[in-house]
């Protein structure tokens, strides 16, 4: 089955281009020949019926040695279980697991999954047990039936389909197979949807729409997904997709466009000595439709994309460098999903190139292995419990095994975790049904990664997620206590919407007593981040219910200490200086560089040699005074403090700096902006000397993140 041709017939590509995949089977024969099977009695033994043919031959051509015995008693058993049953359209209703299991099988699946796909509908529809299939077919076809089973009421009962997806992603969590075989199943009823009433096909195609198309996206099954669009497309919006058909068949030279495109990589890179396979790949119907709308006039290489496919990853930026060296590439479209994966593991260079006579290709280039994958996503990586015990109930050595017996799927993308963990905070179905389809909705994601380099390293995100949504994807609930992050190494309010690359510290308190204000929910992107929120801002309802301060809070003083600070000597030719004072800008100590200037009143002030003030003085004409310090090791300092506020911070401080024995001469601190907060204090240091010291014991209270000497203005004299 092709990814990228819903309808191959509608674009005729050259006859030099070759092309993958096989034509689309006609279900209706195939249930004749499961219907004539049936009255002939039982197969021989040493051969598979003739009606699961299909299946196996494209079940070898991924796994040549799989044994297929067990495929025919499977579907020895489905026939049999279904026979007296038909489907709306009147085929009998084994074409349907049939169609079923074919779809998976020219996927790549493996044989278990095939087994499962044959008899996904026994337990449900006819008399067979889920009992009678463990004790045939093993406890892992079994697993897998009965998963599917609890999902089937997703086709109909609109009424019960959020809590339907929440046991859906439950099931799927547990074995991804499980979503598999149920996207074939939802495209084989899409394909036949055409026997059912209008209003119920647009009922199934918007559910198609809404959460499976962008599941199977998820899933990286872009085989299912692409079809499935265009079936959704032909039902929802009839018009734009006879006009797009239209289109496409009006145009049937456009492939010879592209193949002429395709002769002329294929001799740039066979004159390279790389070796690759460069394909027409016509897109479908979607995706002309979205190419359209974006460019208006389509010219014929506007049809389809090439594909090259090559053995080595090296070996794609090989072909990479010579079509950029050889054609003019367009280098907005270029986009490397090698070195950075999509969150659907797919992996693809994406770039184009002008042709001599100015037509624009876009070309795919992959491995083969990257191309399986593109193709088949989660299907295409086998059986993720390969490593448990034949029963299939005991998980070999080093296989991860939660706490609650449920298995762990190692094949499970990441996104599909975060979903299974916010969806058990969901506190109702619709609240569930409303962030699911809002997380589906978005079609990019983002990758930022821990600046403290712990495990994963990465955080997945989706485009437009804020610093809040990054805590509750790493901490989870104890994101709760952040005060504020660091993005690439700079400070940032937790509203600060992170790039693709950017990489973030969040700094989190030590205490218990803090949690998120009603704010982050306007930040928050992420269900995982909303749901959490919301629960903790339900449960302390007396923090909702504080009004944030509209009016500037005043400012909290310490009466100032006059004692003197260290000892100061300026040098003067004449009259003596009426008094020698630290500045206020800078508040030099020993053994601090300084250097003085000579204020009105006759006084000298003493600056810190790197202080801004005195570039400002010399600008002015003034000229430096020569000034050293006493014998006194005692000092005055102005120190400034940022954090992120807290209960319980200010007193935090406070106890740091009377550890050292510092006074505290005065203090002020300033209202809170973005959850951030300024403290400036002026101190009395019995010993200068231990000033660095200091100001390293309050960097290491919790929440503050810079300590540094004021460096204000207070005016020049």
């Amino acid at each position: 089955m092709s990814a990228e041709a819903t309808n191959p017939e509608a674009v005729p590509t050259d006859v030099t281009v070759r092309r993958r995949g096989r034509a689309r089977i006609e279900l209706r024969r195939l249930g004749r020949a499961a219907l004539l099977n049936a009255t002939a009695g039982p197969a021989p033994r040493d051969r598979l019926p003739d009606a699961i043919s299909h299946v196996a031959e494209a079940h070898r051509a991924h796994h040549p040695e799989a044994d297929l015995t067990v495929l025919g008693r499977a579907y020895v058993l489905a026939e049999s279980s279904h026979r007296g049953q038909f489907r709306k359209s009147g085929e009998p209703y084994i074409t349907h697991p049939l169609a079923v299991t074919l779809i998976l099988a020219e996927l790549g699946a493996e044989t278990t999954t095939l087994t499962a796909s044959l008899l996904h509908d026994t337990v449900e529809d006819t008399e067979v047990t889920l009992d009678q299939v463990r004790r045939e077919f093993g406890a892992e076809v079994a697993y897998l039936v009965d998963g599917v089973t609890k999902v089937e009421k997703i086709d109909y009962g609109a009424a019960a389909e959020p809590e339907t997806f929440r046991k859906m992603l439950v099931a799927t969590g547990s074995d991804v197979r499980v979503m598999s075989i149920k996207l074939a199943d939802r495209l084989h009823n899409m394909r036949t949807l055409g026997v059912m009433r209008p209003e119920k096909q647009a009922r199934i195609a918007k559910v198609t729409r809404d959460v499976l198309i962008p599941l199977a996206e998820r899933l990286g099954v872009q085989a299912l997904k692409t079809e499935l669009e265009d079936l959704v497309f032909a039902i929802l919006h009839p018009e734009e997709y006879e006009t797009t058909r239209a289109l496409v068949a009006d145009n049937p030279g456009a492939a010879d466009e592209l193949g002429a495109v395709a002769d002329q990589v294929t001799a740039v890179l066979r004159e390279a000595g790389i070796g690759a396979e460069v394909l027409v790949r016509p897109r479908h119907f979607v995706s002309v439709h979205r190419v359209r709308l974006k460019r208006g006039e389509l010219r014929g290489c506007d049809f389809g994309r090439l594909l090259v496919l090559v053995a080595e990853d090296a070996d794609c930026y090989g072909v990479l460098g010579e079509l950029h060296t050889c054609f003019t590439p367009v280098i907005s479209e270029f986009k490397d999903f090698i070195a950075a994966p999509k969150f659907n593991l797919y992996q693809s260079l994406h770039t184009a190139i002008a042709a001599p006579d100015g037509a624009v290709a876009e070309v795919l280039i992959r491995t083969h292995r990257m191309h399986k994958v593109a193709e088949a996503g989660v299907v295409a990586l086998g059986n993720p419990h390969v490593g448990q015990e034949p029963d299939g109930t005991a998980p070999a050595a080093g296989l991860p095994q939660p706490d609650d017996g449920e298995r762990v799927d190692p094949t499970r993308p990441g996104w599909l975790s975060r979903l299974l963990d916010w969806q058990q905070s969901a506190p109702d179905p619709d609240t569930f049904w409303t962030s699911l389809r809002a997380d589906l909705a978005e079609d990019d994601e983002i990758t930022v990664f821990h600046a403290d380099g712990s495990a994963p390293g990465t955080i997945s995100l989706p485009a437009g997620a804020s610093c809040v949504d990054a805590a509750y994807a790493q901490h989870g609930e104890a994101a709760h206590a952040c005060l504020g992050a660091r993005v690439n190494g700079r400070l940032a309010p937790l509203s600060t919407v992170l790039g693709d690359g950017d990489t973030v510290q969040l700094l989190l308190a030590q205490d218990t007593v803090s949690g998120p204000s009603p704010e982050w929910l306007d930040h928050a992107r992420t269900p995982a981040a909303r749901i959490a929120i919301t629960g903790w801002l339900q449960a302390h309802p007396e923090s909702a219910a504080t009004p944030a301060p509209t009016d500037p809070r005043p400012q909290v003083s310490v009466p100032a200490d006059r004692r003197s600070g260290a000892e100061l000597h300026a040098d003067l030719d004449g009259e003596p200086p009426a008094a020698v004072r630290p500045a206020g800008c800078c508040t030099p100590v020993p053994p601090d560089e300084i250097t003085g200037f000579l204020v009105r009143g006759g006084s000298v002030t003493v600056h810190r040699a790197r202080c801004s003030a005195v570039d400002t003085m010399r600008g002015l004409g003034r000229e430096p005074v020569t000034v050293r310090w006493g014998d006194t090791v005692q000092g005055r300092v102005t120190l400034v403090a940022e954090s992120f506020g807290r209960p319980g911070l200010l007193a935090d401080l406070t106890e740091a700096i009377a550890t050292f024995g510092a006074a505290v001469v005065s203090a002020n601190v300033e209202p809170p902006t973005e959850q951030r907060v300024r403290h400036t204090y002026t101190l009395q240091l019995p010993d200068a000397a231990g000033l660095a010291a200091l100001m390293k014991a309050m960097r290491d209270v919790p929440g503050v993140y810079d300590v540094s000497r004021a460096r204000h203005s207070r005016g020049l004299g």
